[in-house]
């Protein structure tokens, strides 16, 4: 009972610093990282320079990948990948974050947590039997076979409502 106390408890803790509360819901956020608005200076100075970088191509424009892993990663995750490279209505920003992922530590978050943090999922669906929330404020919450344990969150700029 005390361990999964205390993993509650950072989990909460790590909702609170990093979500808005759930009547806002802005899943796109966490800290002070937001996909289409922070840049590569932000990053560096929220978080430091990453354990390994790596640059690519995507249709066509240069691409960075930033990864934190381990004791370089923020508090309770096992990994935090931050791509840069976005294009805009202005043009193309190398220097932007396009998405980033958290792979938390087991048990960080649960289902519970990310309802309580982010409210109720715009849709629900699977990929390759997984369980899958999807936010339109650009939330991706991946969770273990059973649905309960996040096994990873992608944040993106916020998505375009689907259509009916």
């Amino acid at each position: 009972m005390r361990r999964h106390g205390r993993r509650f408890l950072l989990g909460a803790l790590l909702l609170g610093l990093g979500a808005a509360a759930p009547s806002v819901a802005h899943g796109a956020e966490w800290g002070t990282i937001v996909p289409g608005t922070s840049a590569t200076a932000a990053v560096r100075a929220q978080f430091g320079p990453a354990t390994r970088t790596s640059a690519g191509k995507l249709d066509g424009y240069d691409t960075m990948q930033w990864v934190y892993e381990e004791a370089q990663a923020p508090v309770g995750m096992n990994r935090m990948t931050v791509e840069f490279g976005l294009l805009t209505a202005s043009g193309y920003r190398p220097d932007i974050v396009r998405d980033f992922r958290l792979e938390p530590k087991f048990g960080v978050f649960t289902q519970q947590t990310i309802v309580m943090g982010w409210g109720n999922p715009s849709r629900v669906g699977r990929e390759e039997n997984v369980p899958i929330f999807y936010y339109e404020d650009g939330l991706l919450v991946y969770f273990d076979r059973e649905g309960w344990i996040v096994e990873r969150m992608v944040f993106t700029p916020r998505q375009p409502r689907r259509a009916q």
